[in-house]
């Protein structure tokens, strides 16, 4: 204490740290003594330390007095020494520098508070030869991050102070995210302030282009804002993200969209997690749909709008994902998309979030909750759009397995309420699997269309409901158009050149053929039956004629365009007989229908005399009943006949005379001269529609009086008591099989099991009876052979040359 007052025997580092300040601290440090007292630093390192502690308790005086030129020189000195000085014992000088700048953190005045941030700044980007065990940010963070929600009266010192806030917290992530010795910054506790003071000053742009300087004056960092400054500090965080820390890094950004209602403008939110998504390493970006998706499980109750906005959200960060990866629960996105949905439609039925418990506080609109149902399907289609073919497929199967028909063993709820549910979830779940199968692109139908997948998509197309039947078709028609064909029969017409359609067409390949020998008479049998619904509109012809030309071109060999002309003549048979009682529309539609597709097969077959058959009906159709052509019918006002049973013979296709103009070209003439009769099968039983005797009637009676082609027809077949009794036993043997599934089906497994072992107990008796006959030799013609001992003895016959009878033998 007595040698410091007196100069000339203070220790040299107290002289040399005092010789660098001027007497007037506006001529700024002494650049001299400067250079003195570094070189006396890097010579003596030890006494770093100790040089430290004296600029920190100068400093700190220095503060308390106002005295900030000199606060200002002594923060260069520190920043000189911090710059030159990289020695074993630095850790102890960093303590005192950190505690300078906290003191001037802690200032209220905002010039205080941009020095010391600068100086922690520079700091941070020193790389240091030690690690330190016990240094601690935490102030540092709270401090950065209370400056980046400044609201300082003057705008320019509040730009100031944010941006300085948000370099402090940049230069915090710099020191520590590369050290695992150092405080860990993913931590909640950190994250909780970093994550919220970035957003804060992305959503808020200030606007003060009017105190600037001018584009061309300014230079980078002036014309830098905060929300620039933000948002390059958020993408390098993100960017640094590892594996097990995007977790606390997206936690945060969640609660401050929801605490500041930002879902439901949406474009916040969407903006911070396009940021997210480019920012974080591609093999993680699933992590982010994991937290999305679990997100909007926890708002389950929210308003719709705000689960909307999650949604939203959510198709956008998985297109972004489909560059990296989508993770290994791809069918977890879709069967949470899907709860939603059939969530959103139990909300939209019962008014109230409870579903049905008790009266619900928050009022339901059903508008905002048919906009939420609208953005999970459009994000269903859009995320499937990312997947491989093969996952789409199985995404396509999961789908369909959720629809609840009647013919599945899915509970169907009884009531008109629960009808309603039950259609609206049919039709939300037909919604999304049509937008998967637009984007769906695959060559081989038997992989696009498996037999279970291709079951249930029909059973729906038996379904009463006008809607549900047309997504059923418009779900067919994007699998099968594989080259883009689709929008050409957009409307119907009897144009005279095709070519004018410029059609793509492609060879009928290998597989497409042994699609249609195994499903082809399955898609003509619905076909023919949605024909028959009397609550067909316009929409519904359309994509049936869309239907029958894409599978001409895409999926047809000669054998199915065949079947095809069949099947739109027996469609013709329907308007004319008119067993079902159809409206003047729907029959005029399926005449038109016909009309409509034969003069295009008839393009694409390029047989002349079929084209003139063809031609000469629609000519006649045109003079004496336009109302059985498209441009009449298929109008914004159609122009109908009720005069439909009076029509004479000329304005329809003879199946007979089609036949003799295709057979004469080579076409299979037999099968084009046999009437279609759709087959009779127990899924049409399950649906909920008109007896099936009443909609397949016998050959007989489509050979009625009714028909004006009953004279030039081949005979039908003449049905004997050989053909009935033929038929009675096939349906008892088909009873007989029904009866066996039936019943391991639904009989305890303890009566099967004992009928089963009956059935091999009784098997392995026959057995052993066999085996016995077989391996005893047969009896010798003069009885026994006596050996040389008077024993008798029989012939022993090797294995080899024993006769075994042909069922034993493998």
């Amino acid at each position: 204490g007595v040698c410091g007052c007196c100069g000339a025997l203070r220790p040299r580092y107290k002289r040399l740290v005092d010789n660098i300040f001027p007497e007037d601290p506006e001529d700024g440090l002494v650049k001299t003594n400067m250079e003195k007292l570094t070189f006396y630093a890097l010579s003596a390192p030890e006494k770093l330390d100790r040089i430290g502690a004296y600029l920190s308790e100068r400093l700190i005086r220095d503060v308390s007095r106002h005295r900030y030129g000199y606060v200002c020189i002594a923060m260069e000195a520190l920043d000189q020494l911090l710059m030159a000085c990289h020695c074993q014992s630095i850790n102890l000088f960093v303590e005192s520098f950190l505690k300078m700048v906290a003191k001037l953190l802690e200032s209220e005045k905002p010039n205080l508070q941009i020095l010391g941030t600068n100086s922690f700044v520079k700091f941070a980007n020193i790389e240091e030869d030690t690690p330190s065990y016990h240094r601690s940010y935490d102030f540092f963070v709270s401090r950065f991050s209370e400056m980046c929600h400044s609201s300082h009266d003057d705008l320019d010192i509040r730009t100031k102070i944010r941006m300085s806030g948000i370099k402090g917290l940049q230069g915090v992530v710099r020191k520590t995210v590369n050290d695992e010795l150092q405080a860990n910054i993913w931590d909640p506790q950190h994250m909780d302030k970093i994550v919220p003071s970035l957003l804060f000053n992305l959503q808020h742009v200030e606007e003060a282009e009017s105190r600037s300087p001018s584009p061309l004056q300014a230079t980078e960092k002036e014309k830098e804002s905060p929300t620039e400054l933000a948002e390059r500090c958020l993408r390098e965080l993100l960017g640094r993200a590892a594996y097990g820390n995007i977790k606390n890094a997206i936690k945060p950004v969640l609660i401050h969209l929801d605490n500041h209602s930002l879902w439901e403008p949406k474009i916040f939110a969407t903006c911070c997690f396009r940021i997210i998504m480019y920012s974080i390493q591609p093999q993680h970006s699933h992590l982010v749909i994991q937290q999305l998706l679990g997100h909007l499980d926890a708002n389950s109750k929210s308003a719709a709008t705000v689960r909307a906005g999650i949604v939203e959200v959510l198709s956008e960060a998985v297109v972004i994902a489909a560059s990296g990866s989508v993770g290994p629960t791809v069918l977890e996105v879709f069967n949470t998309l899907l709860r939603q949905l059939r969530l959103s439609i139990d909300y939209a039925l019962t008014g109230s979030y409870d579903c049905g418990a008790g009266v619900s506080t928050k009022i339901i609109k059903e508008h905002e909750e048919r906009m939420f149902q609208e953005a999970v399907i459009k994000t269903i289609g859009s995320f499937a759009s990312t997947l491989p073919t093969y996952q789409q497929s199985e995404v396509m199967v999961f789908i369909m397995n959720k629809v609840p028909l009647p013919s599945s063993q899915q509970s169907i709820e009884a009531g008109k309420a629960g009808e309603n549910r039950n259609r609206l979830t049919q039709i939300m779940l037909l919604k999304s699997l049509l937008q998967v199968s637009v984007g769906f692109q695959c060559s081989n139908m038997l992989t696009a269309l498996p037999s279970a997948f291709l079951d249930r998509l029909l059973s729906a197309a038996l379904m009463e409901d006008a809607e549900i039947r047309l997504f059923v078709l418009e779900i067919l028609i994007s699998f099968i158009d594989r080259h883009g064909n689709r929008q050409k029969f957009s409307t119907i017409s009897t144009i005279s050149d095709i070519s004018v359609l410029k059609l793509k067409v492609d060879k009928c390949s290998r597989q497409d053929t042994v699609f249609m020998k195994k499903h082809g008479q399955q898609l003509y049998r619905h076909i023919y039956l949605i024909c028959k619904e009397e609550s067909n509109v316009q929409a519904h012809y359309e994509a049936l004629y869309s239907m029958l030309m894409l599978i001409s071109i895409e999926l047809a060999n000669e054998e199915v365009m065949v079947d095809l002309i069949r099947l739109v003549l027996a469609v013709q048979e329907i308007a004319q007989i008119n067993e079902d009682n159809l409206t003047a529309y729907n029959r005029c539609a399926l005449f038109a229908l016909g009309a409509a597709y034969l003069n295009l097969i008839s393009q694409l077959t390029t047989v002349p005399t079929f084209c003139q058959h063809i031609h000469e009906v629609i000519q006649m159709r045109q003079k004496e009943a336009p109302f059985l052509l498209p441009e009449d019918v298929f109008v914004e006002k159609p122009r109908l006949s009720k005069s439909l049973d009076r029509l004479g013979p000329e304005v329809f296709f003879w199946q007979s005379k089609i036949s003799e103009v295709l057979g004469g070209s080579g076409y299979n003439s037999d099968r084009l001269s046999t009437p279609y009769i759709p087959q009779l099968t127990d899924e049409d039983r399950l649906s909920k529609r008109k007896s099936i005797g009443e909609t397949i009637s016998l050959q007989v009676e489509v050979e009625s009086r009714n028909s004006p082609e009953r004279e030039q027809r081949a005979p039908a077949e003449e049905i004997t008591y050989e053909t009935l009794k033929k038929a009675i036993v096939e349906e008892q043997e088909r009873e007989r099989r029904r009866q066996v599934v039936e019943k391991f089906q639904k009989a305890p497994f303890e009566e099967i099991a004992a009928h089963c072992g009956a059935r091999a107990t009784l098997l392995q008796s026959k057995l052993n009876q066999i085996f016995e006959i077989t391996i005893r030799p047969p009896p010798s013609p003069s009885g026994t052979i006596t050996a040389a001992y008077g024993q008798p003895q029989n012939h022993s016959i090797p294995v080899y040359e024993m006769k075994f009878p042909d069922l034993c033998v493998y």
